[in-house]
């Protein structure tokens, strides 16, 4: 079973009903072209788009399987004073002084341009449970980062 927010929820429904509703119906259209020019056997494109097919299919299958055992997070249940999935957490590279924030989301919302981490990262793993002013060491590529937890908000 999966979490998230209304929000991660509300977008994968959407790019579902994309998927669906834009998408398939341009590679089926794709793909009756293509077998309106003949002998199947040498046609790329009829070949291509039916690849292209297979892959919307696979999406829409993931999709659809991870709506499935996905349950909305009521976020006025949540708590501030420790990391946990949807806290905002405001942390120092004790290393370098550089100061960092991220939201620790589900697998399907992380997105490192919009500073959402996901709950699976080394990073959040770290710091789950943790509260503001703990010290965290974190096993990251680039070897062990101290990061000191500044404050935690929803």
């Amino acid at each position: 079973m999966e979490y998230m927010s209304q929000e991660g929820y509300e977008k994968l429904v959407a790019e579902l009903r994309q998927l669906e509703s834009v998408e398939l119906p341009k590679v089926r259209e794709a793909i009756a072209e293509a077998r309106d020019k003949g002998d199947l056997s040498e046609n790329f494109e009829y070949h291509a788009a039916k690849r292209e097919q297979a892959r919307l299919l696979g999406r829409i299958r993931f999709k659809q399987r991870v709506l499935e055992h996905t349950r909305v997070i009521d976020t006025k249940r949540l708590g501030s004073d420790a990391v946990g999935l949807l806290t905002k957490v405001k942390m120092t590279n004790l290393a370098n002084n550089a100061s960092m924030t991220y939201t620790i989301a589900s697998p399907h919302e992380a997105n490192l341009r919009e500073g959402k981490i996901s709950i699976k990262s080394p990073i959040a793993q770290a710091l789950l449970n943790k509260k503001a002013g703990d010290i965290v060491e974190v096993r990251v590529p680039a070897g062990v980062q101290k990061l000191r937890i500044e404050s935690i908000t929803l």
